[in-house]
C-alpha cells in the first residue's frame, strides 16, 4: 500500500467523521430536514413556539392500527417513536373549537373546504385506503387536525383523523424550502 493511498484513506476518514459530527451537532441544535411532500421539502428548525393553526409540526404518530398499516406500506418510515414509527411533519389545519367534517368530498374546517383534502380511495399500488369519517365534530383543547398543504396524496388526517397535541414534539419553522 503506497504512502499516498494511506494518506488519502486517512484524509477521507477525517472528512467523513467531520461531516458526521457536523450533522449530529446540527440535529442536536434543532435542524430537521424534510424529504417528503407532506410539507415543503427543505430545512426546518425546531422552536418553542406554541402549537397553533398554520404551524408546521413534528410529531410521533400514536400507536394505532392505521399507523401500523401505514408503516408496513411505506407511507411512514420506521423510527424512534413508540411503536417503532418515524416522526411525521404536517401543518396544523384545525385546533380547539374548530368544527371539522371529514367526508368523501374532503375536509371542511368551519364549513370551508380545505384545498387538496379529497381522500384517495387507493394508494399508488392500488391498495384501498381506510378513510376517517366524521361529520361536524368540534375539536377539544387537546385535538389538532394535521394535513399537507402541498399535495393531495399525503398520509394525513383524512386517513387517521385528529390527533392529540401530546403527540406533537415541536413546532418547526422553515429555514429554506424548495
Amino acid at each position: 500500500m503506497s504512502l499516498l493511498y494511506k494518506r488519502l484513506t486517512v484524509g477521507v476518514a477525517i472528512v467523513g467523521t467531520a461531516i458526521l459530527a457536523f450533522g449530529v451537532a446540527c440535529f442536536a441544535a434543532g435542524a430537521r430536514i424534510n424529504t417528503t411532500k407532506s410539507i415543503p421539502v427543505g430545512l426546518y428548525w425546531t422552536s418553542e413556539q406554541p402549537v397553533a393553526k398554520g404551524a408546521y409540526v413534528l410529531f410521533c404518530p400514536p400507536q394505532a392500527n392505521v399507523f401500523t398499516v401505514a408503516k408496513e406500506r411505506g407511507y411512514i418510515g420506521a423510527g424512534f417513536c413508540p411503536g417503532g414509527y418515524g416522526y411525521m411533519m404536517k401543518r396544523v389545519f384545525a385546533a380547539k373549537g374548530d368544527a371539522v367534517s371529514i367526508t368523501d368530498d374532503g375536509i371542511r374546517v368551519n364549513d370551508l373546504l380545505v384545498p387538496l383534502s379529497i381522500p384517495l380511495k387507493a394508494d399508488k399500488a392500488g391498495r384501498p385506503l381506510t378513510r376517517y369519517r366524521v361529520s361536524h365534530f368540534i375539536l377539544e383543547d387537546s385535538d389538532v387536525l394535521l394535513m399537507s398543504d402541498v399535495t393531495g396524496a399525503s398520509f394525513d388526517s383524512r386517513y387517521f383523523g385528529p390527533i392529540s397535541r401530546s403527540q406533537i414534539k415541536t413546532v418547526i419553522s422553515p429555514v429554506i424550502t424548495w
